[in-house]
């Protein structure tokens, strides 16, 4: 008797303590999976310098490459000062990891509108349910008409954005996953759509705009879309940060590429790799940027640690002292920073409120103070 009860609390405390070291187990798990030798995360850590034709594209200049190719007769249009998100193309109350609009998207808007300072701001969105919604509106084909505004973020960004509602996608069909691929497939298209008939700038809601967009606006005639590498490999160019006239044959090219394609597959081929393979076949298309243009430091763990971690104050004071000589950002090229929600999220986005920002010293919170409205 006494040797089962014994068993019985070993078991207990075993299954106990299992539950509570899980979330430690997972997070070790994922450290050792990134930062392994044989990760190859140090390729997308690797230094690079920018080329002539990537420096001319971000400053809106001929491109190097091109010095002996006849002007155009008539200078292009710059692409125009409008600014596109979107967001909540999932149910969050039938899907509860799509999440609400919160603190962290308010900041991603208020950098676009301090920064860029746009013409227009336009919030792209299927469900915004304020937070009077419940889950027994999951079922209701109402819920998208919860008022915006009841949503605090939301309230406080509206005189300065346009809410743009679309209708929700159509269910998958028979033997089809609504996979998070689905949905991310259905976001690339639909920026890509806005892109191509209105043109302006787009920005995923976890891409914080550091500087102005002016002289991106102005590639060479033919080159309608700016596209940033990813990696310092320059292994992909990138869809969450774009900016680029309507009608470019580029993104229409693009948008042909989708489809016939299974949306619950290959998101990131579509979005990151193929992009990079267009440009390769069709440099004339496009204006591509060096990494640091828009997406360094990168999603690795060393990368998005550095971002985050506490920094001392001589160092706090070093990193404001260079946003300050950047005009907004942490480096002479950067016009923004991705955050790579993905991957930091939960390690940190997730913690941050109004008075962390102001609090801790971080290289992410040094750049988004000046973000912050003073009421909060």
């Amino acid at each position: 008797m006494v040797t089962f009860r014994f068993r019985f609390l070993v078991l207990i405390a075993t299954l106990t303590l299992a539950y509570l070291l899980f979330p430690w187990i997972l997070y070790f798990g994922d450290y050792v999976r990134q930062t392994n030798p044989w990760s190859g995360q140090k390729y997308t850590e690797l230094a690079f310098t920018a080329s002539g034709d990537e420096l001319a594209c971000l400053h809106g200049r001929p491109l190097p490459s091109e010095e002996n190719k006849k002007p155009p007769s008539e200078e292009p249009k710059p692409i125009p000062n409008i600014v596109h998100f979107v967001f909540g193309l999932k149910n969050p109350l039938v899907k509860s990891r799509a999440g609400n609009f919160d603190f962290l998207w308010y900041l991603a808007v208020r950098s676009a509108i301090v920064s860029i300072k746009p013409e227009k701001v336009y919030l792209h969105y299927t469900f915004l349910p304020g937070p009077e919604a419940t889950k027994a509106d999951a079922d209701n084909k109402d819920v998208t008409m919860h008022d915006p505004l009841a949503n605090p973020w939301i309230k406080r960004l509206s005189k300065d954005i346009e809410l743009v509602h679309h209708k929700p996608a159509p269910a998958p069909t028979s033997g089809a996953q609504d996979s998070p691929a689905r949905y991310a497939h259905l976001s690339d298209t639909l920026r890509l759509d806005l892109l191509q008939s209105q043109g302006g700038i787009y920005l995923d809601m976890d891409s914080f705009a550091l500087r102005s967009f002016e002289e991106i606006r102005n590639p060479p005639a033919g080159h309608d879309i700016v596209l940033g590498h990813e990696g310092g490999n320059r292994w992909g160019l990138c869809n969450a940060v774009m900016a680029a006239r309507p009608n470019s044959t580029f993104i229409n090219r693009w948008i042909k590429s989708y489809e016939n394609v299974d949306l619950s597959k290959e998101w990131n081929y579509h979005s990151v790799l193929l992009p990079k393979e267009m440009a390769t076949q069709h440099p004339a298309e496009v204006c591509t940027l060096a990494p640091d243009a828009f997406f360094w430091p990168t999603w690795t763990w060393r990368h998005i640690d550095w971002m985050h971690e506490s920094l001392s104050p001589k160092d706090a004071e070093y990193w404001a002292a260079q946003i300050k000589k950047h005009d907004g950002s942490l480096f002479e090229n950067q016009r923004a920073y991705h955050a790579w929600s993905q991957m930091a999220f939960d390690r940190y986005l997730k913690k941050l409120t109004p008075e962390v920002i102001r609090t801790k010293d971080t290289r992410f919170n040094l750049l988004m103070r000046r973000f912050l409205e003073d009421d909060l």
